[in-house]
C-alpha cells in the first residue's frame, strides 16, 4: 500500500502501489494546478508541466523520473516532479504548487 501526504492541505491518501500520483490528488479533492493550470492542463500527458509537485519525503518510493520530466524540470531540482508522470510505491510526502 502505499500512503501519500499532501502537506499544504495536511491529508493523507491511502492507495495501492503504482497509483498516480496527480489521479490520487484529484480523485481526493487535492487541487494540484494554480488558476492557469486549471484552465491549460493537458490532462495528464505530461505536454504541459502544470501539475508540479516538490517532493519533501519518501522520493525513493516513487518512479523514476521519465523523459518527460527531464525535460520539463530540467532547471527544476531534483525533487520535483510531474504528478501525473509519477507513479507511488510506499509512503511519500508531497508540496503541491511549489
Amino acid at each position: 500500500m502505499a500512503n501519500i501526504k499532501f502537506i499544504k492541505e495536511d491529508r493523507e491518501v491511502i492507495t495501492a502501489d503504482n497509483a498516480n500520483l496527480r489521479l490520487q490528488a484529484l480523485q481526493n479533492n487535492i487541487e494540484i494546478y494554480t488558476f492557469v493550470g486549471k484552465m491549460m492542463n493537458c490532462g495528464g500527458y505530461g505536454q504541459c508541466g502544470t501539475c508540479i509537485v516538490e517532493v519533501s519525503e519518501g522520493i525513493e518510493n516513487l518512479s523514476p523520473r521519465t523523459e518527460v520530466e527531464n525535460k520539463k524540470l530540467k532547471k527544476k531540482p531534483q525533487n520535483y516532479r510531474l504528478a501525473c508522470q509519477t507513479l507511488v510505491n510506499g509512503q511519500v510526502s508531497v508540496i503541491t504548487k511549489p
